[in-house]
């Protein structure tokens, strides 16, 4: 049985016409936000590529690894609220210009660290200098599309991040077995110089191609433009919002709080996956790192189908907590299919791919379920904040994770901890947001006005030649 508020699934933005206005601008934005979030995705997890060869060249151990992995997301935390309220300020295309700039030469200069002091240095400065990509895009988005075409557009762009995960297998284990020694670098080095530097190239292109907002596109007809504004004048939401007002006065709201711990079980739990999973692989008896890399590649290309579908399908019946839910408990599952096929390696990929299609599902579920409760006031902050308070997850379960290997010497135990974390989080968003109970009614309504429109329309035409009265009398029947 679907939801209440499937049935009115807003028809009025299904229109041939809106669908041209979105495919315009899906066109226009999506791609080279999806780049640009594919290679800041990739230079911050090749670090669970570039550490199996670091381990032996440099004197780091899983302990070492585990916080120079979770300290990037410190930096990130410090300085994400920051960040996207000067987006709000100076616009999307100097902020994003800014972040990845900055962050491509620190991705770039980890080739350079050589000690455990320098590893954390220049993985807290990247956090620093990405923080604020991530919601600052989201941010972008609410002001280009209506809250009920954004789960496909937040999966779709989020999609950057699994579909990395398929490319970075293999990629980075090639650079690392193949660029080894080349030029007296070492394979590790390779990877992050290479790696790093095409951020610089995308934030030029992202500041010379994009508008700030819809009103400053020279692409857009003032007759689409009219029509946005008509699309967001119909928009309805899901849930039960947060009362209008600023930033300060969000900062006072508990739901802000709960929606901020739930990602953070959710993030923490994903990025220990995202940086143990060639760990996990390689314990799996795969010894040779391409093919690590390549096994890796399978369960991230079931995600990368699975998320668009499931983005797809909230947006079509207009819903968000139990497509979250549902996400999370079909990433528990695999995991714990997973640890019971141990020594099975096609067993174990199956199940590890059964459990990413949720894992990669549920990010972009939630922000499109944050997006809707947050006011439009209070929006760049409080995207902003509930983003930097959840990175605190990923700063702190990697070296949980690592201290949970060391202590047990057995990747099951930190599966049970993954899987945890991730039905407490589907638990809490269904305790702590409801469904909007006007929404169902709102939706009624819109249909009812949008067949009122239709039948009115073709009264007119089959009386135009009738007198006024006629006419009149067929509308009112």
């Amino acid at each position: 049985m679907h939801p209440p508020a499937a049935k009115g699934s807003l028809p009025v933005l299904e229109s041939p016409a809106h669908k041209s206005l979105f495919s315009k601008i899906d066109w226009r934005l999506i791609p080279l936000l999806l780049i640009a979030y594919m290679i800041a995705y990739l230079d911050r997890i090749n670090i669970g590529y570039a550490q199996l060869q670091m381990k032996q060249t440099l004197p780091f151990d899983d302990a070492v690894y585990g916080l120079g992995a979770g300290i990037f997301f410190v930096g990130y935390f410090l300085f994400e609220v920051p960040s996207n309220l000067l987006l709000e300020r100076i616009g999307a295309r100097k902020t994003l210009l800014r972040i990845m700039v900055l962050w491509g030469l620190a991705a770039a200069a980890m080739m350079f660290v050589s000690t455990p002091f320098q590893f954390y240095l220049v993985r807290f400065l990247l956090g620093v200098f990405e923080a604020g990509f991530f919601p600052g895009v989201i941010l972008y988005f609410t002001y280009w599309y209506p809250s009920a075409r954004r789960g496909q557009v937040i999966a779709t762009f989020m999609s950057a991040t699994t579909i990395v995960s398929v490319i970075a297998g293999p990629l980075c284990g090639s650079i690392l077995k193949y660029l080894d020694g080349a030029g007296g670098l070492h394979g590790w080095q390779w990877l992050f110089l290479v790696q790093g530097l095409p951020a610089l190239i995308l934030g030029i292109l992202v500041y010379a191609l994009l508008e700030d907002k819809p009103e400053r596109a020279a692409w857009l007809s003032k007759d689409e433009k009219a029509l946005l504004e008509d699309a967001f004048r119909r928009d309805e939401k899901d849930i039960a919002s947060e009362p209008s007002g600023t930033f300060g006065q969000m900062l006072k709201d508990p739901k802000v709080y709960v929606l901020s711990f739930v990602y953070l079980l959710l993030l923490g739990a994903t990025y220990t996956m995202v940086f143990w999973m060639p760990t996990l692989i390689q314990s799996w008896g795969v010894k040779d790192l391409f093919l690590v890399g390549v096994y890796a590649a399978i369960p991230n290309a079931a995600g990368v189908i699975g998320m668009i579908l499931i983005g797809r399908h909230s947006d079509k019946w207009h819903e968000r907590r139990w497509h979250y839910a549902a996400c999370v408990a079909i990433a528990a599952f695999g995991l714990f299919s997973t640890t019971m096929l141990q020594g099975n390696l096609v067993g174990s990929i199956l199940a590890l791919s059964f459990a990413v299609i949720g894992i990669a599902s549920a990010t972009p579920l939630f922000f499109a379920l944050t997006s809707e409760y947050l006011s439009t006031g209070a929006a760049a902050g409080g995207l902003a904040l509930i983003s930097s308070l959840g990175n605190l997850g990923p700063a702190i379960s990697p070296s949980i994770n690592g201290l949970i290997v060391r202590g047990t010497g057995d990747n099951i135990y930190s599966m049970y901890f993954v899987m945890a974390l991730y039905v407490l989080s589907g638990l809490l968003l269904l305790l702590s947001m409801r469904h909007c109970s006007q929404c169902a009614a709102r939706d009624g309504v819109t249909t009812i006005r949008a067949a009122w429109f239709v039948r009115s329309r073709v009264a007119r035409r089959s009386v135009g030649k009738l007198p006024v009265i006629k006419r009149i009398s067929g509308h009112m029947r």
